[in-house]
């Protein structure tokens, strides 16, 4: 009883974490588009894969890893530099009034790669799971053991896998529907990120220059 309390407690939170739009959302829905339904789903598998990895690391040793202040503050910064890329290939295809797919280039590596590229540089996958199991733990819910560690860790693979099921079938669902008007999705997503992007940017500048910009 309580390894399923632990599993849907995992579920749940990678379910909700991953439905706000990212890299790894924008990316799916455009391979979704793009390439295929399966095709998507094998980057699903492969940005789920490295996400377990994330979750053991920060079950099993949670305070080396979040020592590397350095190594989390390189990997946010490449986060930043690909939202702008994929803000500023969304709002070329806009203006050239072409269809969600054509967003972002075809990528030289195979989906399954793609997805496990963009999942290892996300730099919020072990704070965010470091954060949840502290809570967890704190409350009695997760009690370390390997047992209840591999059913939090199961659920965190399927909620995943579920949450990016979403995006891969909710764009296809919403090409059929907008067929004529699907540079207005390259509109919306291409500001939503250049604005992620921006905002990344005033949170990771020191402080001191973000004194000397406003002066």
């Amino acid at each position: 009883m309580q390894q399923i309390k632990i599993f849907w407690w995992g579920l749940m939170i990678s379910f909700l974490g991953t439905l706000p739009l990212g890299t790894l959302n924008v990316s799916i829905t455009n391979v979704s588009v793009q390439d295929g339904i399966m095709a998507a789903w094998w980057f699903a598998l492969g940005a789920t894969i490295v996400e377990v990895v994330y979750v053991r690391l920060a079950l099993v040793a949670m305070d080396k890893v979040m020592k590397r202040q350095k190594v989390f503050k390189a990997f946010e910064w490449l986060t930043v530099l690909l939202l702008f890329a994929l803000s500023i290939f969304s709002l070329i295809a806009a203006v050239q009034m072409k269809g969600l797919g054509a967003a972002v280039p075809s990528y030289a590596m195979s989906p399954f790669a793609l997805g496990a590229f963009l999942s290892l540089i996300h730099p919020l996958h072990i704070p965010f799971w470091f954060g949840w199991s502290t809570i967890l733990i704190n409350r009695k819910i997760l009690i370390p053991s390997c047992n209840n560690y591999h059913a939090y860790v199961g659920g965190m693979a399927i909620g995943s896998m579920i949450g990016l099921g979403l995006f891969i079938y909710g764009s296809q669902i919403a090409i059929s529907q907008i067929k004529t008007n699907q540079h207005v999705i390259n509109y919306i997503i291409g500001f939503i990120l250049l604005l992620t992007a921006l905002i990344q940017t005033y949170r990771l500048l020191p402080q001191r220059v973000m004194t000397r910009i406003k002066a």
